[in-house]
């Protein structure tokens, strides 16, 4: 059986002054972490429907630096702000639902950078972070988007794109 493990994120956020909208994940995967970026799950839908959101090609989704750097352009270009609620805390590999002990990220690191109109949370774990340990110091409401994780599996591709654009569109 899997241990819990102190873990600290490990990479920062994603944003630059031209940032407008701020999507927010729990905590990264162990692969995320391996990869030290977001999303590094290949079988994580997010870099698909954020790339059909904004009508642009989906990155590749590997460990390697341009691919990084792609994802990061196509997050810039499209004044997309990228973070995770935690900052730190115990967990068993990837599941947020060990998450225990969570340090919050400080998004106000954001915030004072980038005029961000909306904030999202990528799935119910990091709607209900962000309400329980950072909106009372942020001041800002979170809108709960469906997880692009590939354990959100009653969400197809398709319909991930259709309720992310539907709530992305009015900011990109």
């Amino acid at each position: 059986m899997q241990e819990y493990q102190h873990i600290d994120h490990g990479f920062g956020p994603v944003f630059d002054s031209r940032s407008h909208v701020l999507i927010l994940g729990s905590f990264p995967s162990v692969l995320s972490r391996q990869n030290s970026f977001y999303y590094g799950n290949p079988q994580n839908r997010f870099w698909h429907v954020i790339a059909a959101c904004v009508g642009a090609p989906t990155p590749p989704n590997t460990p390697l630096n341009t691919s990084i750097q792609a994802k990061r352009q196509l997050l810039k270009d499209a004044g997309i702000a990228l973070w995770d609620v935690i900052e730190s805390c115990d967990i068993k590999g990837s599941a947020d639902s060990t998450i225990r002990h969570a340090v919050p990220a400080n998004l106000n690191i954001i915030f004072d950078a980038a005029s961000i109109e909306a904030v999202y949370a990528n799935g119910r774990t990091a709607e209900t972070l962000y309400r329980r340990l950072a909106e009372a110091h942020t001041k800002r409401p979170i809108i709960g988007l469906p997880s692009t994780s590939p354990a959100n599996a009653a969400w197809s591709k398709e319909r991930l794109i259709d309720s992310w654009k539907k709530a992305l569109d009015p900011y990109l």
